[in-house]
């Protein structure tokens, strides 16, 4: 059944959804009983469940992922929310915020008490906002929308150029030659490989990535491969959490190969896998694996950013865009080869049926499903067909932007290369620049130089309506508020009372749990 029609299909049973819209950060009703009603509705042991378990453990976070994936994403999203207490192992964080930073940046974090501290604009999304203070000059918090995108493509790059490597290398000890390759993937190109009859490589020709070739999607440096890691970092560095058993940090960090239950292939045999934190001194390992394990799926199925009002001034901004050579790093489209998400949500204005913010998101589910047999309910797993990424305009590579981008480090150095940022959201995610330092676009484009001098001064050359155009353009790529966008699974009901603060609509994933009436 199609996602629409199931939606329907529930309320013609004449089932009621409870839920009032979430805050950025959240508390737990259990904890913290209130009249209204708001808040997560399950406790942290609820939410942790069987634990890890498998697809056969009812309750546990694999059984739930991969046979109620919508309740998983859900509860993702919870945690994601949710104020950890002291009690729950929240604080301190990095040593405390003592020792040689020089050798430990970590050291410089912040201190949150949830992801949405630093992640929680706009209200309620895996949005930007955070100052992290991870180096002297400070670190924005980026957004995290179309994060599973984000790993999946550089993922996929990543194949793609060590397969290069690999075949130039065996041509080389075919022919007894060296053996000059391209590296291209996606339409980007990253350099150029040279291989030698004897298997060593000549790497000094590689482009805007490291010599093993491993694109790093995530951090504005390009240093970290995959959600999984970038979640267990988070709750050690800013919250002082310690995810010190996760199983698959660990074994991937001392050589082994895992794939995690968001389907991302780790292989500490090929890559430097970041590993999990040592235990808490008081309260050893703080974080279960299935924290984890749902923090990781919400995140792979996070939406994209949306596209507000798209007419001709729009239209003309984005061929300005391309004239000024702004597209050669900030490529607009990539394709996935095998979508490991479950579902995907397309958010675009529409004055219409939008309530809040004019847009309207319509969900569309990703996912097949097969009964094993064992009595629980079927499995509910990724399609794995072919995505189109629109808009995201990255190119996965590091580049030198000049001076005026540089960072300080904690121990005197600077920080020259960056990863190209992608500008989908861009349009809601001021102030700009890695350091938050630009504040608006025209300050942060005229800031580029380096390898963008060129597109920087023909920016500069613009005339009025070409600009007005291009910032046009710019300004409708944005971020959304989940729980205040109408969209397909919850359009929005005007007659409700206390309307639009009841009954505005939201990208509601209950109506696609396995039991609409048990929330989250």
């Amino acid at each position: 059944m199609r996602l629409l029609e199931r939606v329907l299909s529930f309320a013609g049973a004449g089932v009621l959804f409870v839920g009032l819209a979430s805050q950025a950060q959240m508390i737990d009703n259990t904890q913290a009983p209130n009249t209204a009603k708001a808040g997560i509705n399950k406790s942290l042991l609820d939410e942790i469940g069987a634990g890890r378990g498998d697809v056969m453990t009812p309750g546990s976070s694999i059984f739930i992922i991969n046979r109620d994936p919508f309740r998983a994403i859900r509860r993702g999203r919870q945690l994601f929310q949710r104020k950890f207490t002291r009690l729950q192992g929240q604080g301190a964080n990095e040593k405390d915020g003592v020792g040689d930073i020089n050798n430990d940046i970590a050291i410089g974090a912040g201190l949150s008490d949830s992801c949405a501290l630093c992640h929680g604009r706009p209200r309620g999304s895996g949005g930007a906002g955070g100052n992290v203070v991870t180096r002297p000059d400070s670190r924005d918090a980026g957004h995290l929308f179309g994060l599973g995108l984000k790993e999946m493509l550089a993922d996929e790059i990543t194949t793609d150029l060590r397969a290069t490597r690999d075949l130039a290398i065996a041509k080389a000890q075919q022919t007894k030659h060296p053996v000059t390759m391209k590296l291209v993937s996606k339409g980007v190109n990253y350099g150029s490989i040279t291989a030698n009859p004897d298997g060593s490589l000549d790497t000094s020709k590689v482009a805007g990535v490291d010599t093993d070739l491993r694109v790093k999607p995530f951090f504005a440096e390009g240093s970290t491969i995959s959600i999984r890691e970038f979640v267990v970092g988070a709750l050690h560095n800013e919250m002082g959490m310690e995810a010190s058993a996760d199983p698959d940090l660990l074994a991937a960090s001392t050589g082994g190969r895992v794939v995690t239950p968001s389907g991302m292939v780790l292989d500490g045999s090929k890559d430097k896998i970041s590993p999990p934190p040592a235990p808490d001194d008081q309260n050893g390992n703080e974080v279960d694996p299935a924290i984890v394990d749902h923090l990781e799926f919400y995140l792979l199925n996070y939406f994209k950013p949306a596209h507000y009002i798209q007419n001709s001034s729009t239209d003309r901004g984005r061929a300005v865009f391309n004239k000024t050579g702004c597209s050669s790093c900030h490529i607009p489209d990539m394709t996935i080869n095998h979508d490991r998400r479950v579902a995907d949500v397309e958010t675009v204005y529409d004055p219409v049926n939008g309530v809040f913010n004019s847009l309207f998101a319509t969900a569309s589910t990703l996912y097949y499903t097969k009964d094993d047999g064992s009595g629980n309910p079927v499995l509910k797993l990724p399609l794995g067909n072919s995505f189109v990424v629109r808009d995201i305009f990255t190119d996965f590579k590091r580049h030198d932007l000049g001076a005026n981008f540089y960072e300080r480090n904690w121990d005197g150095t600077m920080q020259t290369m960056f990863l190209t940022r992608p500008l989908w959201g861009v349009g809601t995610t001021g102030p700009y620049g890695h350091d938050g330092r630009s504040i608006t676009l025209n300050d942060v484009i005229l800031r580029h130089g380096g390898e963008a001098q060129a597109a920087r001064d023909a920016f500069a050359a613009l005339k009025s309506n070409d600009l007005n155009n291009l910032l046009a353009f710019l300004n409708s790529l944005v971020l959304f508020p989940p729980d205040d966008t109408a969209s397909n699974l919850d359009p929005g009901d005007p007659t409700k009372n206390y309307f639009p603060q009841f009954g505005h609509g939201s990208i509601k994933l209950t109506v696609l749990f396995n039991d609409p009436t048990d929330t989250e």
